[in-house]
Protein backbone atom coordinates (compact mmCIF):
# COMPACT_ATOMS: atom_id res chain seq x y z
CA UNK A 1 0.00 0.00 0.00
CA UNK A 2 1.12 3.35 -0.99
CA UNK A 3 0.00 6.02 1.67
CA UNK A 4 -0.16 8.99 -0.68
CA UNK A 5 -2.14 7.13 -3.56
CA UNK A 6 -4.27 6.18 -0.78
CA UNK A 7 -4.96 9.33 0.54
CA UNK A 8 -5.25 11.04 -2.92
CA UNK A 9 -8.09 8.41 -3.77
CA UNK A 10 -10.03 8.37 -0.66
CA UNK A 11 -10.20 12.33 -1.27
CA UNK A 12 -11.00 12.03 -5.01
CA UNK A 13 -13.57 9.78 -3.86
CA UNK A 14 -15.09 12.46 -1.85
CA UNK A 15 -15.21 14.81 -4.47
CA UNK A 16 -16.95 12.77 -7.26
CA UNK A 17 -19.48 12.11 -4.47
CA UNK A 18 -20.21 15.69 -4.27
CA UNK A 19 -20.97 15.93 -7.92
CA UNK A 20 -24.04 14.10 -7.36
CA UNK A 21 -24.85 15.31 -3.89
CA UNK A 22 -25.12 18.44 -4.05
CA UNK A 23 -23.32 19.22 -7.39
CA UNK A 24 -25.87 17.40 -9.72
CA UNK A 25 -28.94 17.96 -7.81
CA UNK A 26 -28.38 21.42 -8.06
CA UNK A 27 -27.48 21.88 -11.20
CA UNK A 28 -30.39 20.39 -12.36
CA UNK A 29 -32.39 21.46 -9.31
CA UNK A 30 -32.24 25.27 -10.73
CA UNK A 31 -32.45 24.03 -14.31
CA UNK A 32 -36.51 23.20 -13.86
CA UNK A 33 -39.90 24.76 -12.93
CA UNK A 34 -39.74 25.72 -8.72
CA UNK A 35 -42.60 22.92 -8.54
CA UNK A 36 -40.28 19.90 -9.71
CA UNK A 37 -37.11 20.85 -7.88
CA UNK A 38 -37.67 17.94 -4.60
CA UNK A 39 -38.68 15.77 -7.08
CA UNK A 40 -35.15 16.33 -8.69
CA UNK A 41 -32.97 16.33 -5.69
CA UNK A 42 -35.30 13.04 -4.58
CA UNK A 43 -34.29 11.41 -7.41
CA UNK A 44 -30.67 12.08 -6.75
CA UNK A 45 -30.81 10.91 -3.34
CA UNK A 46 -32.60 7.95 -4.38
CA UNK A 47 -30.36 6.58 -7.03
CA UNK A 48 -27.22 7.16 -4.94
CA UNK A 49 -28.74 4.94 -2.35
CA UNK A 50 -30.03 1.94 -4.63
CA UNK A 51 -26.85 2.75 -6.28
CA UNK A 52 -24.67 2.45 -3.60
CA UNK A 53 -26.16 -1.02 -2.04
CA UNK A 54 -26.38 -2.66 -5.59
CA UNK A 55 -22.69 -1.88 -6.10
CA UNK A 56 -21.56 -3.53 -2.73
CA UNK A 57 -24.63 -6.62 -3.55
CA UNK A 58 -23.08 -7.91 -7.06
CA UNK A 59 -22.25 -4.68 -9.19
CA UNK A 60 -18.52 -4.26 -8.41
CA UNK A 61 -18.09 -8.36 -8.82
CA UNK A 62 -19.68 -8.12 -12.14
CA UNK A 63 -17.49 -4.94 -12.92
CA UNK A 64 -14.02 -6.00 -11.37
CA UNK A 65 -14.13 -9.95 -10.62
CA UNK A 66 -12.40 -12.35 -12.76
CA UNK A 67 -10.51 -11.95 -16.34
CA UNK A 68 -14.24 -13.18 -18.24
CA UNK A 69 -14.03 -11.19 -21.72
CA UNK A 70 -17.71 -10.41 -21.34
CA UNK A 71 -18.32 -9.79 -17.85
CA UNK A 72 -16.69 -10.41 -14.25
CA UNK A 73 -17.92 -13.18 -11.86
CA UNK A 74 -19.68 -13.23 -8.70
CA UNK A 75 -16.78 -14.32 -6.38
CA UNK A 76 -16.63 -10.90 -4.75
CA UNK A 77 -20.09 -10.36 -3.87
CA UNK A 78 -21.14 -8.51 -1.11
CA UNK A 79 -17.68 -7.35 -1.22
CA UNK A 80 -16.41 -11.00 -0.03
CA UNK A 81 -13.06 -10.92 0.46
CA UNK A 82 -12.71 -7.30 0.41
CA UNK A 83 -10.87 -6.44 3.60
CA UNK A 84 -8.29 -3.67 5.53
CA UNK A 85 -5.26 -5.85 4.41
CA UNK A 86 -6.54 -6.70 0.57
CA UNK A 87 -5.10 -4.33 -2.60
CA UNK A 88 -6.04 -3.33 -5.75
CA UNK A 89 -2.68 -1.89 -7.25
CA UNK A 90 -1.40 0.36 -4.27
CA UNK A 91 -4.18 1.22 -2.85
CA UNK A 92 -6.67 -0.40 -0.10
CA UNK A 93 -9.69 -2.48 -2.14
CA UNK A 94 -12.02 -1.24 -0.29
CA UNK A 95 -11.22 2.08 -1.46
CA UNK A 96 -10.88 1.24 -4.95
CA UNK A 97 -14.82 -0.21 -4.29
CA UNK A 98 -16.07 3.02 -3.07
CA UNK A 99 -13.69 5.33 -5.90
CA UNK A 100 -15.73 2.92 -8.37
CA UNK A 101 -19.31 3.00 -6.35
CA UNK A 102 -19.49 6.93 -6.88
CA UNK A 103 -19.22 6.68 -10.49
CA UNK A 104 -21.78 4.01 -10.46
CA UNK A 105 -24.02 6.66 -8.29
CA UNK A 106 -23.36 9.72 -11.01
CA UNK A 107 -23.96 7.41 -14.33
CA UNK A 108 -27.58 6.81 -13.90
CA UNK A 109 -27.87 10.09 -11.68
CA UNK A 110 -27.29 11.83 -14.92
CA UNK A 111 -29.97 10.56 -16.85
CA UNK A 112 -32.08 12.12 -14.59
CA UNK A 113 -31.81 14.86 -16.70
CA UNK A 114 -33.94 13.87 -19.59
CA UNK A 115 -37.38 13.26 -17.90
CA UNK A 116 -37.69 16.12 -15.43
CA UNK A 117 -40.89 17.42 -14.61
CA UNK A 118 -43.32 14.55 -15.67
CA UNK A 119 -41.82 11.07 -14.75
CA UNK A 120 -43.29 8.38 -12.79
CA UNK A 121 -41.20 8.29 -9.50
CA UNK A 122 -40.99 4.10 -9.00
CA UNK A 123 -39.71 3.86 -12.62
CA UNK A 124 -36.85 6.54 -12.12
CA UNK A 125 -35.90 4.05 -8.99
CA UNK A 126 -36.68 0.76 -10.98
CA UNK A 127 -34.87 1.79 -13.67
CA UNK A 128 -31.61 3.12 -12.33
CA UNK A 129 -31.48 -0.15 -10.37
CA UNK A 130 -31.67 -2.19 -13.78
CA UNK A 131 -29.79 0.05 -15.65
CA UNK A 132 -26.92 -0.06 -13.35
CA UNK A 133 -26.51 -3.92 -13.58
CA UNK A 134 -27.78 -4.40 -17.23
CA UNK A 135 -25.90 -1.39 -18.98
CA UNK A 136 -22.90 0.49 -16.47
CA UNK A 137 -21.62 -2.88 -15.19
CA UNK A 138 -21.05 -4.93 -17.97
CA UNK A 139 -19.94 -1.67 -19.93
CA UNK A 140 -17.09 -0.93 -16.68
CA UNK A 141 -15.78 -4.87 -17.17
CA UNK A 142 -15.12 -4.53 -20.95
CA UNK A 143 -12.80 -1.11 -20.22
CA UNK A 144 -11.91 -0.99 -17.17
CA UNK A 145 -11.99 -4.56 -15.82
CA UNK A 146 -10.10 -6.26 -18.24
CA UNK A 147 -12.86 -7.13 -20.65
CA UNK A 148 -12.32 -7.48 -24.21
CA UNK A 149 -12.43 -3.54 -25.18
CA UNK A 150 -10.06 -3.42 -22.80
CA UNK A 151 -7.77 -6.48 -24.28
CA UNK A 152 -8.26 -6.60 -28.06
CA UNK A 153 -8.85 -3.51 -29.07
CA UNK A 154 -7.14 -1.19 -26.00
CA UNK A 155 -9.89 1.36 -25.94
CA UNK A 156 -9.09 4.30 -24.62
CA UNK A 157 -11.58 5.65 -21.92
CA UNK A 158 -9.22 6.84 -18.75
CA UNK A 159 -11.89 8.02 -16.87
CA UNK A 160 -15.65 7.25 -18.03
CA UNK A 161 -16.19 9.02 -21.73
CA UNK A 162 -17.95 5.90 -22.95
CA UNK A 163 -18.66 3.78 -19.46
CA UNK A 164 -20.07 6.95 -17.92
CA UNK A 165 -20.85 9.97 -20.62
CA UNK A 166 -21.89 8.04 -23.53
CA UNK A 167 -24.39 5.30 -21.81
CA UNK A 168 -26.16 7.93 -19.88
CA UNK A 169 -26.56 10.04 -22.86
CA UNK A 170 -27.75 7.58 -25.07
CA UNK A 171 -30.10 6.00 -22.09
CA UNK A 172 -31.20 9.66 -21.44
CA UNK A 173 -32.61 10.08 -25.13
CA UNK A 174 -34.18 6.86 -24.83
CA UNK A 175 -36.35 7.29 -22.17
CA UNK A 176 -37.02 11.04 -23.04
CA UNK A 177 -38.50 9.56 -26.27
CA UNK A 178 -40.95 7.09 -25.33
CA UNK A 179 -41.81 9.33 -22.21
CA UNK A 180 -42.74 12.39 -24.80
CA UNK A 181 -42.35 15.34 -24.85
CA UNK A 182 -43.36 18.37 -21.61
CA UNK A 183 -46.78 20.11 -21.99
CA UNK A 184 -46.24 22.81 -23.66
CA UNK A 185 -42.74 22.00 -25.12
CA UNK A 186 -42.01 23.40 -27.36
CA UNK A 187 -44.22 26.20 -28.48
CA UNK A 188 -43.78 27.16 -24.80
CA UNK A 189 -40.90 28.79 -22.86
CA UNK A 190 -39.84 26.65 -20.10
CA UNK A 191 -37.15 28.73 -18.43
CA UNK A 192 -35.13 27.57 -15.22
CA UNK A 193 -36.48 28.75 -12.09
CA UNK A 194 -32.70 29.55 -10.73
CA UNK A 195 -29.86 30.11 -12.73
CA UNK A 196 -27.61 30.55 -9.73
CA UNK A 197 -28.55 27.78 -8.28
CA UNK A 198 -27.86 25.93 -11.41
CA UNK A 199 -24.44 27.96 -11.05
CA UNK A 200 -23.55 26.58 -7.63
CA UNK A 201 -24.13 23.02 -8.54
CA UNK A 202 -21.91 23.40 -11.61
CA UNK A 203 -18.72 25.09 -9.62
CA UNK A 204 -19.06 21.33 -7.64
CA UNK A 205 -19.05 19.73 -10.26
CA UNK A 206 -16.16 21.47 -12.01
CA UNK A 207 -14.24 20.73 -8.35
CA UNK A 208 -15.89 17.65 -8.04
CA UNK A 209 -14.74 16.69 -11.91
CA UNK A 210 -10.69 17.10 -10.17
CA UNK A 211 -11.53 13.73 -8.29
CA UNK A 212 -13.32 12.14 -11.16
CA UNK A 213 -10.70 12.73 -13.73
CA UNK A 214 -7.49 13.14 -11.35
CA UNK A 215 -8.34 9.76 -9.27
CA UNK A 216 -8.89 7.81 -12.50
CA UNK A 217 -5.40 8.12 -12.02
CA UNK A 218 -5.73 5.46 -9.04
CA UNK A 219 -1.88 7.14 -7.81
CA UNK A 220 -0.86 10.65 -6.47
CA UNK A 221 1.86 11.10 -9.23
CA UNK A 222 2.41 13.95 -12.20
CA UNK A 223 -0.26 11.60 -14.48
CA UNK A 224 -2.99 12.93 -12.05
CA UNK A 225 -1.61 16.30 -12.04
CA UNK A 226 -1.75 16.30 -15.55
CA UNK A 227 -5.02 14.80 -15.92
CA UNK A 228 -6.39 17.48 -13.50
CA UNK A 229 -4.78 20.36 -15.65
CA UNK A 230 -6.08 19.19 -19.08
CA UNK A 231 -9.38 18.53 -17.20
CA UNK A 232 -9.49 22.37 -16.24
CA UNK A 233 -8.14 23.61 -19.39
CA UNK A 234 -10.72 21.60 -21.53
CA UNK A 235 -13.65 23.32 -19.58
CA UNK A 236 -12.40 26.70 -19.08
CA UNK A 237 -11.64 26.66 -22.99
CA UNK A 238 -15.83 25.24 -23.27
CA UNK A 239 -17.17 28.02 -21.75
CA UNK A 240 -15.07 30.69 -23.66
CA UNK A 241 -16.55 28.77 -27.21
CA UNK A 242 -20.08 27.99 -26.01
CA UNK A 243 -20.52 31.90 -24.76
CA UNK A 244 -18.65 33.22 -27.33
CA UNK A 245 -21.40 31.48 -30.09
CA UNK A 246 -24.04 32.30 -27.91
CA UNK A 247 -23.30 35.91 -28.76
CA UNK A 248 -22.90 35.23 -32.27
CA UNK A 249 -26.04 33.49 -32.70
CA UNK A 250 -28.10 35.25 -30.01
CA UNK A 251 -26.62 38.39 -29.02
CA UNK A 252 -26.33 37.11 -25.31
CA UNK A 253 -24.09 35.80 -23.25
CA UNK A 254 -25.90 33.51 -20.06
CA UNK A 255 -24.74 32.30 -17.22
CA UNK A 256 -26.77 29.12 -18.34
CA UNK A 257 -24.63 28.96 -21.62
CA UNK A 258 -21.59 29.20 -19.92
CA UNK A 259 -22.26 26.54 -17.41
CA UNK A 260 -23.60 24.06 -19.64
CA UNK A 261 -19.90 24.81 -21.67
CA UNK A 262 -18.28 23.92 -18.68
CA UNK A 263 -19.93 20.57 -18.62
CA UNK A 264 -19.51 19.63 -22.19
CA UNK A 265 -15.61 20.63 -21.74
CA UNK A 266 -15.51 18.34 -19.01
CA UNK A 267 -17.42 15.63 -20.39
CA UNK A 268 -15.45 15.69 -23.95
CA UNK A 269 -11.87 15.29 -22.14
CA UNK A 270 -12.94 13.10 -19.87
CA UNK A 271 -11.71 9.90 -21.94
CA UNK A 272 -8.89 11.02 -23.05
CA UNK A 273 -7.42 12.91 -19.78
CA UNK A 274 -4.90 10.07 -19.12
CA UNK A 275 -3.28 10.97 -22.62
CA UNK A 276 -3.98 14.36 -23.86
CA UNK A 277 -1.44 17.13 -23.39
CA UNK A 278 -2.34 21.19 -23.63
CA UNK A 279 -2.71 21.35 -27.33
CA UNK A 280 -5.30 18.44 -27.48
CA UNK A 281 -7.10 19.70 -24.33
CA UNK A 282 -7.52 23.32 -25.98
CA UNK A 283 -8.72 21.65 -29.36
CA UNK A 284 -10.97 19.36 -27.32
CA UNK A 285 -12.43 21.88 -24.80
CA UNK A 286 -13.07 24.06 -28.32
CA UNK A 287 -15.00 21.36 -30.56
CA UNK A 288 -17.48 20.60 -27.40
CA UNK A 289 -17.77 24.61 -27.14
CA UNK A 290 -19.14 24.56 -30.66
CA UNK A 291 -20.52 20.91 -31.13
CA UNK A 292 -22.12 20.44 -28.17
CA UNK A 293 -23.68 23.82 -28.91
CA UNK A 294 -25.21 22.72 -31.75
CA UNK A 295 -26.35 19.47 -30.66
CA UNK A 296 -28.70 20.60 -28.20
CA UNK A 297 -30.63 22.48 -30.75
CA UNK A 298 -30.20 19.11 -32.90
CA UNK A 299 -31.58 17.06 -30.74
CA UNK A 300 -34.66 18.93 -29.62
CA UNK A 301 -35.66 20.47 -33.09
CA UNK A 302 -34.82 18.07 -35.93
CA UNK A 303 -35.13 15.07 -33.79
CA UNK A 304 -38.02 16.77 -31.65
CA UNK A 305 -37.18 14.53 -28.84
CA UNK A 306 -37.55 16.64 -25.35
CA UNK A 307 -34.66 15.66 -23.48
CA UNK A 308 -35.05 18.20 -20.81
CA UNK A 309 -31.82 19.43 -20.10
CA UNK A 310 -29.51 17.94 -22.74
CA UNK A 311 -27.79 14.88 -21.39
CA UNK A 312 -27.53 13.69 -24.91
CA UNK A 313 -26.62 16.46 -26.31
CA UNK A 314 -23.54 17.74 -23.71
CA UNK A 315 -22.63 14.12 -21.93
CA UNK A 316 -23.31 11.93 -25.11
CA UNK A 317 -21.76 13.89 -28.09
CA UNK A 318 -18.82 15.02 -25.71
CA UNK A 319 -17.91 11.70 -24.16
CA UNK A 320 -18.00 9.87 -27.86
CA UNK A 321 -16.34 13.26 -29.26
CA UNK A 322 -13.41 12.61 -26.80
CA UNK A 323 -13.19 9.18 -26.99
CA UNK A 324 -12.82 9.34 -30.67
CA UNK A 325 -10.27 12.22 -30.45
CA UNK A 326 -8.17 10.44 -27.96
CA UNK A 327 -5.79 8.82 -30.35
CA UNK A 328 -4.99 12.34 -31.69
CA UNK A 329 -4.68 14.58 -28.34
CA UNK A 330 -2.53 11.61 -26.96
CA UNK A 331 -0.69 11.36 -29.83
CA UNK A 332 2.88 12.41 -28.77
CA UNK A 333 3.23 14.89 -32.02
CA UNK A 334 0.11 16.32 -30.67
CA UNK A 335 1.98 17.24 -27.20
CA UNK A 336 -0.15 14.09 -25.84
CA UNK A 337 1.54 11.46 -23.57
CA UNK A 338 1.39 8.40 -25.97
CA UNK A 339 -1.92 6.30 -26.74
CA UNK A 340 0.18 3.04 -26.72
CA UNK A 341 -1.70 -0.17 -28.72
CA UNK A 342 -4.60 1.87 -29.33
CA UNK A 343 -5.97 3.09 -32.48
CA UNK A 344 -8.42 5.14 -34.00
CA UNK A 345 -10.19 2.42 -35.45
CA UNK A 346 -10.26 0.84 -32.29
CA UNK A 347 -12.10 3.92 -30.84
CA UNK A 348 -14.65 4.00 -33.52
CA UNK A 349 -15.67 0.50 -33.14
CA UNK A 350 -15.53 0.65 -29.72
CA UNK A 351 -17.69 4.09 -29.51
CA UNK A 352 -20.41 1.77 -31.93
CA UNK A 353 -20.24 -1.39 -29.47
CA UNK A 354 -21.04 0.49 -26.26
CA UNK A 355 -23.77 2.51 -28.14
CA UNK A 356 -25.59 -0.76 -29.59
CA UNK A 357 -25.09 -2.36 -26.69
CA UNK A 358 -26.44 0.32 -24.19
CA UNK A 359 -29.75 1.16 -26.95
CA UNK A 360 -30.05 -2.86 -27.15
CA UNK A 361 -30.85 -3.14 -23.43
CA UNK A 362 -32.16 0.24 -22.76
CA UNK A 363 -35.08 0.21 -25.39
CA UNK A 364 -36.73 -3.06 -23.55
CA UNK A 365 -35.76 -2.31 -20.17
CA UNK A 366 -37.72 1.42 -20.18
CA UNK A 367 -40.69 -0.86 -22.08
CA UNK A 368 -40.51 -3.57 -19.72
CA UNK A 369 -40.54 -0.92 -16.39
CA UNK A 370 -43.37 1.22 -18.09
CA UNK A 371 -45.52 -1.78 -18.72
CA UNK A 372 -45.35 -2.38 -14.94
CA UNK A 373 -45.06 0.77 -13.23
CA UNK A 374 -46.22 3.43 -15.97
CA UNK A 375 -43.73 5.90 -17.16
CA UNK A 376 -44.83 9.33 -16.88
CA UNK A 377 -47.37 10.70 -14.79
CA UNK A 378 -51.16 12.14 -15.54
CA UNK A 379 -51.34 15.83 -16.44
CA UNK A 380 -52.79 16.71 -13.28
CA UNK A 381 -50.01 15.99 -11.88
CA UNK A 382 -47.41 17.46 -13.88
CA UNK A 383 -49.52 20.86 -13.69
CA UNK A 384 -49.19 20.85 -9.48
CA UNK A 385 -45.38 19.99 -9.93
CA UNK A 386 -43.88 16.65 -9.00
CA UNK A 387 -42.69 17.98 -5.51
CA UNK A 388 -46.66 18.16 -3.95
CA UNK A 389 -47.59 15.03 -6.23
CA UNK A 390 -45.20 12.60 -6.11
CA UNK A 391 -43.62 13.52 -2.89
CA UNK A 392 -46.42 15.39 -0.53
CA UNK A 393 -43.68 18.36 -0.08
CA UNK A 394 -43.14 21.56 -1.35
CA UNK A 395 -40.12 23.64 -1.61
CA UNK A 396 -41.42 26.88 0.14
Amino acid sequence: MNAADTAWIMTATALVLMMTLPGLALFYGGLVRAKNVISVFMQCFSIAAVASVLWILVGYSLAFDGSGAVIGGLGKALLWGVGPDSLFGSVPEAAFVLFQMTFAIITPALIIGAFVERIQFNFVVAFAALWGLLVYAPVVHWIWGGGFLASWLHTIDFAGGLVVHETAGLSALVVAFFLGKRRGFPSKLIPPHSPVLTAVGAGLLWVGWFGFNGGSQLAADGGAANAMLVTHASAAMAVIAWVALDVLRFGKATLIGAVTGMVAGLATITPAAGVAGMPGALMLGLLSGIICNFACGWVKGWMKIDDSLDVFAVHGIGGMLGALLAPLVGAVFFGGQGIGEASFFGQVLSILIVGAYTLIITVPLVLGLRAVFGLRVDDEAEDQGLDLASHGEANA
